[in-house]
């Protein structure tokens, strides 16, 4: 059975982020667009280019088990066909001195397609607790 049209990019942004919860390689490829060209950077890691790279860069990741991953502080830029989310990322990891929580900024873009709304990149790079605080840039009035 066909998935529903996923209405916003919002709920592409969940179930990705459910998905590498749940550590579903399937619920997490399913956000992706079928377009050659859709991008993937990991922190740390090398640009990864079409939805077989993507996938292998997944699996490898959920080997070591479901990815407790949450997104916050969403800024997000939209448009009719498309839209940019800013995303600080709260990831949740056992260490020796117990669970801590590691921060990765990431940027999802996503595109309107005839299947919905779908993630045509995911970029993200290691944080620090400093990014917990933005800096925001307030509004000027020009005269």
């Amino acid at each position: 059975m066909a998935q529903p049209p996923l209405a916003s990019p919002d709920d592409i942004e969940l179930q990705f982020y459910e998905a590498l919860q749940q550590g579903d390689i399937d619920k997490l490829m399913a956000v992706w667009s079928d377009d050659d060209d859709i991008a993937c950077v990991h922190p740390g890691g090398p640009r990864v280019i079409g939805a077989t790279a993507i996938r292998a860069s997944f699996d490898a990741m959920f080997a070591n088990g479901a990815i407790n991953a949450h997104a916050e502080k969403v800024r997000r830029v939209m448009s009719h066909s498309s839209a940019v989310h800013n995303v600080l990322e709260r990831v949740q990891v056992m260490t020796k001195e117990g669970p801590q929580s590691a921060w990765v900024i990431a940027t999802n873009v996503y595109m309107k397609t005839a299947q919905g709304w779908r993630l045509v990149a995911h970029h993200a790079s290691p944080g620090t607790p400093r990014e917990v605080q933005e800096i925001v840039e307030t509004a000027s009035v020009l005269h």
